[in-house]
């Protein structure tokens, strides 16, 4: 199974980058979350933040796969542990490609490569609609969604 999603923003492929991998981006548009990670391919990294174990709760984890700023970031990810007991042994592989199509950022997010049976296949579509929604508009308009959470 693969989720693909394109959207295109209108800023430059260096402010979309900022807003998906700096810490104050992340913490705007992965809801309060950080990753903690060299970007060296072959690294760990971690999306870290507010949750059900605190303020470093262990959202996702993994290892990068590629890294080219403003271009490409690609990565193998988990469930983080507080998620599902098997964390482990569920993954699938996420990548982030930036395209610079005029004035505007071509984001596409190619979401694939799932374990058999991965529990996250139930709500990981809906899951990406929020993230992305949130990541355009806050690029875009410096505010996030309210989901009234």
């Amino acid at each position: 199974m693969e989720f693909k999603y394109e959207f295109y923003i209108g800023a430059s492929p260096e402010k979309v980058w900022s807003a998906f991998v700096s810490p104050e981006g992340t913490r705007q548009t992965f809801f309060g979350c950080v990753i903690d990670s060299t970007f060296e391919v072959g690294s760990s990294y971690r999306y870290v933040g507010p949750g059900a174990d605190g303020d470093e709760t262990v959202h996702i984890y993994g290892t990068i796969l590629a890294y080219e700023p403003n271009k490409i970031l690609s990565y193998l990810e988990h469930p983080g542990p507080s998620y599902r007991e098997n964390h482990a042994e569920l993954e699938s592989t996420i990548t982030f490609k930036l395209e610079e199509v005029g004035a505007t950022t071509r984001l596409t997010v190619i979401n694939h490569a799932f374990t058999e049976n991965h529990p996250g296949l139930e709500t990981v579509d809906s899951q990406w609609w929020m993230i992305l929604n949130n990541l355009k508009t806050f690029i875009e308009t410096g505010k996030n969604l309210d989901f009234g959470w």
